[in-house]
């Protein structure tokens, strides 16, 4: 640890995302109290089935403490919580796909929203991601039309009419026969990651695996 993070920490000691207290180690994602009682996915309820993926992965079950870190996290403009909870998204990876990924990208946000909100929650989580394992991160997609935030929507077809058509494939992405991994914030009806996961197919990945730090109700 370099003399500086050491003052960071003392000054601005790092915190639970979840429960806000102060991690006794500073570089731990949480603290061993939430690591205990958070709502953890374990075995095929950490999956999903997403059209056009391989696989769809999640550490958390998005209830109790894991809505409010997300919401202070994409609401509140604590985006440094994208450092602990992309590290945990980078464990439940390391542990679900063993023989791991050559690209890791991302579904974006559109360009009115990411003015209002002023960073990508998903586009730093990839990063976090990427660089715990090592994987290159490369943004491959673009939303092509503002959509309403699938949140917003309560029936599953809703959801697939809204994401339909919403995203399209950026130039230069070199997916070709590439393994790719789609990371998202939260997993619903599983249609937003659906839409970017068949785009990614047709720009030749030759499989592509979903990550979100946490699954709701439903098959985003």
């Amino acid at each position: 640890m370099s003399a500086g993070t050491a003052l960071l920490d003392l000054l601005f000691p790092p915190k639970c995302p979840f429960c806000h207290r102060v991690l006794e180690r500073p570089r731990d994602p949480l603290c061993p109290v939430c690591q205990e009682i958070l709502p953890w996915l374990e075995g095929k309820a950490g999956e999903r089935a997403i059209e056009f993926a391989d696989g769809c992965y999640s550490p958390l079950a998005y209830r109790d403490g894991v809505v409010d870190a997300i919401h202070r996290y994409k609401f509140e403009r604590t985006r440094a919580y994208c450092v602990p909870l992309g590290a945990l998204m980078a464990q439940c990876l390391r542990d679900r796909l063993p023989d791991g990924a050559d690209r890791i990208t991302w579904a974006p946000l559109s360009k009115k929203r990411l003015r209002q909100r002023g960073f990508d929650q998903a586009g730093l989580l990839a990063r976090v991601v990427g660089e715990g394992l090592s994987i290159p991160v490369v943004p491959t997609l673009e939303k092509a039309r503002h959509t309403q935030p699938q949140s917003g929507l309560e029936e599953d077809a809703a959801r697939r009419a809204n994401a339909l058509g919403a995203y399209r494939l950026l130039p230069g992405g070199d997916m070709a026969g590439k393994r790719v991994v789609l990371v998202d914030d939260i997993v619903t009806s599983g249609s937003t990651l659906a839409e970017c996961a068949r785009l990614l197919r047709e720009g030749g990945a030759a499989a592509v695996f979903c990550l979100a730090l946490a699954q709701a109700r439903g098959d985003r």
